[in-house]
């Protein structure tokens, strides 16, 4: 029995016709992925497919998402491989990207601004990872980047890289940024000590650490908003 291809479906069970009759928000999650998959196997069909690979990470788009294209084909959800897979995660970092670009600012002008860009960036990675934004005068956004990526549950921040960096960029001030993938927001002993040294490190060239922003999945801390900084 040849695989079960959507153009083969009654039209009412037809997830492409459906959103174009009834709009996007009319499909279900499955519904979606079953486009993007295209067909089934011989036993399922591409929504049955989907149907069971959003089971195996508890319906859950969020986790999804986190996983990369060789942690999505070790779910062995039959009638996912490798094609399927890349297909899958294109479009789930194409839905991040926008996020981003919805989130994105010119100017910093309380935390929320910074926090709210850069949670969309990191709130999704299961690893945790620091990240620098280098501001000029006008808290304008020169440059933002990832300068180190650690292990589940830390990382190393070099001050030497991000001053480096930041006179490299031009910039008056700059806002440390990491990720927690544990969920929690609450800063640790180490988080709290690293951000003193660079605040001391950056004070010899007139650089001003205007925050240290906290992400993850459940929110921020800001450490200037807390009166930590």
């Amino acid at each position: 029995m040849a695989n079960i291809s959507i153009k083969n479906w009654a039209v009412d069970d037809r997830p492409r016709e459906k959103m174009l009759l009834k709009g996007y928000a009319s499909l279900s999650n499955a519904e979606l992925l079953a486009i993007l998959i295209n067909n089934g196997t011989k036993d399922k069909s591409a929504v049955d497919v989907t149907k069971q690979l959003l089971a195996a990470v508890d319906n859950d788009l969020q986790k999804l998402g986190k996983l990369s294209i060789k942690e999505i084909i070790k779910l062995k959800v039959k009638g996912i491989g490798e094609a399927k897979a890349v297909t899958i995660a294109a479009a789930l970092e194409l839905g991040l990207r926008r996020e981003i670009s919805e989130k994105k600012i010119s100017a910093v002008i309380q935390s929320r601004d910074a926090a709210e860009y850069l949670r969309a960036q990191l709130k999704f990675k299961n690893h945790e990872v620091f990240a620098i934004v280098y501001l000029n005068r006008a808290n304008k956004i020169k440059h933002c980047e990832i300068i180190s990526e650690g292990g589940i549950t830390g990382t190393v921040a070099d001050p030497r890289i991000i001053l480096k960096k930041a006179l490299e960029n031009d910039a008056v001030s700059i806002i440390l940024c990491h990720n927690h993938p544990s969920g929690s927001i609450r800063p640790s002993r180490a988080d709290e000590e690293l951000t003193k040294k660079i605040t001391e490190a950056a004070s010899y060239f007139d650089i001003k650490v205007l925050d240290h922003i906290i992400v993850s999945e459940e929110g921020y801390y800001s450490f200037a908003d807390e009166g930590l900084l």
